[in-house]
């Protein structure tokens, strides 16, 4: 029987320091305890953190794919990934940002649209904003998870963003309301957001999902959704994200 086709799921947003990249990390914790095969690329391809936060030493990254492609000494994908747990490989961002403006981007999106050959799930790690590399990833990219805060700049910067991309990938686009990154942020009711952003919000994390030692668990390369021994405050919050996942996985 062929395999089925994997799907391409980017998380993305306007602005900084949202919390994208615990939420993706969490993401996959949660999809490989589902059995899902997940490959985690960090499309961020200067400030990217993916590996370090894992705490991987990969022996190549995303600019020796594209290295590798543009000069015909792409051979196999394995050679790429760095394996981190049984479900979950990473495709690790450049160590040196010199590296970075040597990608060639339509390279590593076509590699990406490969890479749905053999995992269930590739999610993608981007930069924040509509850069020229973001813009082509996403016009490829089946269901895109867009970040948001509550806060003003965040606003403004996810109406330009809803603007420019509702006509192309509108269908596509899953608001997600993160709402564990910074406790102190509660200036808007949901109502509000929907008005300044154009667009529903499709799921909130909420404050009880706030990781109050998290550093702690970076420096050991943890995912928290894979700690069993980790609890938090409200598990119905818990059972939100678990939902998300089981969305992403019947879209």
């Amino acid at each position: 029987m062929e395999k089925k086709k994997g799907k391409i799921v980017t998380v993305t947003s306007s602005k900084g320091g949202v919390g994208k990249t615990i939420f993706i990390l969490n993401l996959a914790g949660i999809l490989a305890k589902m059995d899902q095969k997940i490959l985690l690329v960090d499309y961020d391809f200067i400030g990217g953190s993916i590996a370090l936060n894992l705490d991987l030493e990969p022996s190549k990254n995303i600019f020796h794919i594209s290295d590798d492609l543009l000069n015909n000494r792409y051979q196999n994908f394995e050679s790429y990934i760095t394996p981190y747990h049984k479900n979950i490989d990473v495709v690790a961002s450049c160590k040196d940002p010199r590296q970075a403006l040597k990608i060639d981007s339509e390279n590593i999106t076509m590699f990406i649209e490969n890479m749905t050959n053999y995992y269930d799930i590739v999610l993608v790690d981007t930069t924040h904003g509509l850069t020229k590399e973001n813009i082509l990833l996403l016009d490829k990219t089946d269901i895109i998870l867009y970040i948001i805060t509550n806060d003003l700049m965040d606003m403004k910067n996810t109406r330009l963003f809803m603007d420019v991309m509702s006509d192309i990938k509108g269908d596509a686009i899953k608001v997600v309301l993160n709402n564990s990154r910074d406790m102190g942020l509660n200036y808007f009711s949901k109502y509000d957001i929907r008005s300044m952003i154009g667009k529903n919000i499709d799921y909130t994390i909420d404050h009880s999902l706030y990781i109050k030692n998290i550093t702690s668990f970076l420096l050991e390369g943890e995912i928290f959704t894979l700690n069993k021994s980790l609890t938090f405050k409200d598990k119905n919050d818990l059972r939100k994200l678990e939902r998300m996942a089981m969305d992403i996985v019947e879209m």
